[in-house]
């Protein structure tokens, strides 16, 4: 199925013109890429989104412990069954035309195959997960919503640590379909099979090492 956009250039007749013009900008966009491998560093978080390269900053400490306990939760249960591989915030993803650094990511047996330890630029996750802050949730919201549904990737969660939620958006049909951002009960995952956490999981220290030591097989 044909998209509005590409329908109109298809109508248009200066399309050569137009496939020229977007041809000449993907080969700039593409040196820009090659210097943004060239030039990034370990210290700090970098992704190349359209074009822009951005260095991120400091995130605030609301933002790091939510971070870390979905991490430690998703990490630990793929561990102990052998799922997959978990990642954290500095694993840059490559798809066709950007590269992220998401927060929490998943790759399933497939694609944990494809990741070895000198792994730069790591395949499409199966499932990412971003903790909203002011200066990423246009993008989180916007071409990173797009971009991960357009490339595969089949779960999105979007956590909000003012409001104390998390939006669970499941692929159909390349699209992500709207939800309901979820403040309370068990969010549970179709991509990490057989993982289910309570949502105040993320946002209560007391809740989440419950889930913790049960995953762990604790008390």
């Amino acid at each position: 199925m044909k998209s509005a956009i590409l329908e109109a250039m298809l109508d248009a007749p200066d399309l050569p013109e137009l496939i020229g013009e977007a041809q000449r900008a993907l080969s700039q966009e593409q040196k820009l890429r090659e210097k943004f491998y060239a030039d990034i560093t370990p210290e700090h978080k970098w992704e190349f989104i359209q074009g822009d390269v951005i260095m991120h900053s400091p995130a605030l400490n609301r933002h790091l412990i939510a971070s870390q306990r979905l991490y430690d939760l998703v990490s630990g249960y793929v561990r102990v069954r052998r799922l997959g591989q978990v990642r954290h915030e500095k694993a840059m993803t490559s798809f066709p035309r950007n590269d992220y650094e998401p927060d929490v990511m998943f790759f399933g047996p497939a694609k944990a195959a494809l990741i070895d330890p000198d792994t730069l630029k790591f395949p499409v996750p199966d499932f990412i997960a971003e903790v909203l802050s002011p200066s990423t949730e246009k993008r989180d919201r916007g071409i990173k919503f797009r971009d991960y549904a357009l490339h595969g990737v089949a779960e999105y969660w979007i956590i909000d640590t003012v409001a104390e939620t998390v939006e669970c958006y499941r692929l159909a049909d390349g699209d992500y379909p709207p939800v309901e951002p979820q403040a309370d009960g068990t969010i549970i995952s179709d991509v990490v099979p057989g993982f289910e956490m309570p949502v105040r999981a993320l946002f209560d220290e007391a809740e989440n090492m419950r889930v913790l030591r049960s995953i762990w097989g604790g008390e």
